[in-house]
This record gives C-alpha cells, sequence and structure tokens, in this order.
C-alpha cells in the first residue's frame, strides 16, 4: 500500500504503533467477502513483533475469503473518547494491511495459540485447552505489508509543532 496520509501531521512513531498492536485486545479484521462484498468482522488477536495471527473455525465466511483473496485489513482501535462539545473525538487507532495465510505447519500453530492464551488468558495453564481444540481450530497469519498508527491532532501535543 503506497497511500500517504493526508494528515500527516497526526501520523504515529512506529514504536507508538507497534506498541498499539501489542496492547490491544479486539481488531476489526476485513477480507474480500462474497459477491464483492467486503466482510468485516471483530476478533481477537496476537501480535509477535513481525505478524498478527488470529484463531477461527476451519470453515466459514472468512476462510473462504482468504482463499479466495489473502488481502486484508485489519483496524485496531486503542482510544476513541467523543468530545461532544467540539462534535469530535480524540482518537487512536492502527490500520494494516497483509495477506492472510491458514497456518499449516504444527509447531507455528502451537506458538500462535500459546501466545492468543498468554495475552487473553495470563498466569492460566493453557495446555489442555489447547491441546482439546487443536484439531479443529484454525489458526491464520496475516503477514503485514504495512501499518499506519494515527490519533487526532488535539493528543499529539509538542510532537509535530
Amino acid at each position: 500500500m503506497n497511500h500517504k496520509m493526508r494528515r500527516f501531521k497526526q501520523l504515529l512513531p512506529e514504536s507508538d504503533t507497534m506498541d498499539i498492536l501489542r496492547k490491544g485486545k479486539v481488531a476489526v479484521w476485513a477480507v474480500d467477502g462474497d459477491e464483492g462484498y467486503p466482510y468485516a468482522v471483530p476478533i481477537n488477536y496476537v501480535y509477535d513483533g513481525k505478524c498478527i495471527y488470529v484463531h477461527c473455525a476451519k470453515q466459514g465466511h472468512k476462510i473462504d475469503a482468504i482463499a479466495r483473496n489473502p488481502k486484508c485489513s485489519l483496524c485496531i482501535i486503542d482510544k476513541d473518547d467523543v468530545v461532544p462539545e467540539k462534535f469530535t473525538s480524540y482518537f487512536r487507532s492502527v490500520i494494516v494491511f497483509g495477506k492472510a495465510r491458514i497456518v499449516d505447519d504444527s509447531r507455528e500453530r502451537l506458538d500462535a495459540l500459546m501466545m492468543l492464551a498468554e495475552k487473553y488468558s495470563p498466569g492460566i495453564d493453557p495446555h489442555d485447552e489447547i491441546e482439546r481444540f487443536i484439531k479443529v481450530v484454525c489458526v491464520v497469519c496475516i503477514e503485514i505489508d504495512s501499518m499506519t498508527g494515527k490519533e487526532a491532532i488535539e493528543l499529539t501535543g509538542d510532537r509535530n509543532r
């Protein structure tokens, strides 16, 4: 993706963008849906510093979509505070563009599920749960082509002045 951000003063530094990816709990994943309609769905995910991993059923709308076209995007919202009196919101978010692939390698699948478990159920041993679902769960790796973080101009502070 070579689209340049029009409001470049609101561009987040790469370190802040990656921090949002690491800390975020929910992303909206958009894929090429049926009959040319985009399909966007909220998901839990984990970012390992290079790729984003998600888990889902082995069959369904998302799987059909990425088989047809692996290109996808994700949106992670870090902050969205509506300021009614100013007719605006103070937001911070990240958009990711990438390509999705089904993870076939058993070691990579297990590692991704362990990272997801650590993120969403810290301190709880996930081995029994993973063992119970490992044969029926699909793990998808989204290899990042580009990502952009942006925040409301009111949040940029002295960074861009």
